[in-house]
């Protein structure tokens, strides 16, 4: 479909030359019977440049495109218009290119309110001071939480501000095949955020997703083509749930964030421990489990809702296939699911493909 979408705005772009060409009387055009002044033929030729222009922004993925091809679309088709017994079967390219641009400038807009909020809390974590984790740190830990932060290497390096993360993945509700979806989130610790957006796809059709948790307070925005709303949820269920949801990214993702002072742990047995972690009011409880390894390899808490029903469910996520990146040892692969009354369900899979701690820029910015 990008190939076919791609040559519709060069071929649509190029045949504007023609308007040019017979204002300027180069070569016999019989195709346009109309005369064009030389006034119009520029402007035939300014519009096919923006088609190129167009074309080569959306080969390099540059959001910009949309704008650009929505200009150009609104001076063809007055153009069109002006002759429009020659030229009015190109009022269907337009269409094309127009509806395409514009769903493609609402998933761009909607995700720039992501990127906005994780500007803003680059800037604050960028003027923190940098600290050393060190032995020190671990001393009031319980003996699996120590032997897992020496198996993924974090002593000795620095403390995390912020990390990057990028997910493939594949989702689902009861009775539903999976999606996939792509999602990046920075996730900031000084003060709690995590900012999640994904991208998934349902029958071939963008349904980006953006899930804020900041000052306690979630929020959860799924758009179809970022423009039309699905799903929007807030509220205190929200906002405790999404204080598990963070608490299991500093487990699994984050884990030098485990010697933050608003976690109270309380000792099981060598491989197993509790944890309460509280934010601004709302405090969640989780049991980790490890392996003899030092892998933490489950997560599970009682203080999570599913928002299909609103009812609160045990919640576990297992974890497995560590890898080293960036020096630290991190789970790769891991599955989300829901412990209800009639079995077990896994509405999420989760493929980690990059993850960068104390991240000083958004990514997309140059």
């Amino acid at each position: 479909m990008k190939t076919i979408f791609t040559l519709i705005l060069a071929i649509h772009g190029l045949i504007h030359l023609m308007g040019f060409a017979k204002a300027f009387g180069y070569g016999n055009l019989t195709q346009l019977t109309t005369e064009i002044s030389k006034l119009i033929g520029i402007l035939w030729l300014i519009t096919a440049g923006l088609f190129i222009v167009t074309t080569g922004l959306f080969l390099l993925r540059k959001d910009e495109w949309s704008i650009a091809g929505i200009i150009a679309v609104i001076i063809s088709q007055f153009l069109i218009f002006t002759v429009w017994q020659d030229a009015k079967f190109g009022t269907l390219a337009n269409v094309i290119i127009l509806v395409v641009a514009v769903l493609s400038f609402g998933i761009s807009n909607f995700e720039h309110s992501y990127q906005q909020d994780v500007r803003a809390n680059l800037k604050r974590t960028q003027a923190l001071p940098t600290e050393m984790l060190t032995e020190a740190d671990l001393k009031l830990l319980p003996e699996p939480v120590q032997r897992y932060l020496r198996y993924v290497g974090v002593v000795n390096k620095p403390k995390v501000k912020n990390v990057r993360i990028v997910f493939d993945g594949k989702m689902r509700d009861q009775g539903k095949d999976y999606f996939p979806f792509r999602a990046e989130q920075y996730n900031f610790f000084d003060q709690p955020t995590r900012l999640f957006f994904m991208k998934g796809k349902m029958f071939g059709i963008t349904v980006p997703g953006y899930h804020r948790y900041s000052n306690a307070k979630a929020t959860m925005d799924i758009r179809l083509f970022g423009l039309f709303p699905i799903v929007q949820q807030s509220g205190e269920i929200m906002d405790k749930t999404e204080t598990v949801t963070l608490f299991n990214d500093m487990c699994l993702m984050v884990p030098a964030t485990l010697i933050d002072k608003r976690i109270l742990w309380q000792a099981i047995d060598r491989n197993s421990t509790q944890a309460s972690f509280t934010n601004q009011g709302i405090t969640i409880t989780a049991t980790l489990y490890f392996n003899e390894q030092g892998q933490l390899i489950n997560f599970l808490s009682n203080d999570r809702t599913a928002i299909s029903d609103m009812k609160q469910y045990p919640f576990s996520t297992p974890i497995s296939d560590y890898r080293n990146i960036n020096g630290i040892n991190v789970m790769t692969r891991g599955d989300a699911i829901w412990h209800y009354p009639d079995g077990e369900f896994t509405y999420g899979k989760f493929l980690l493909k990059d993850i960068e701690y104390n991240s000083d820029k958004l990514v997309n910015d140059s």
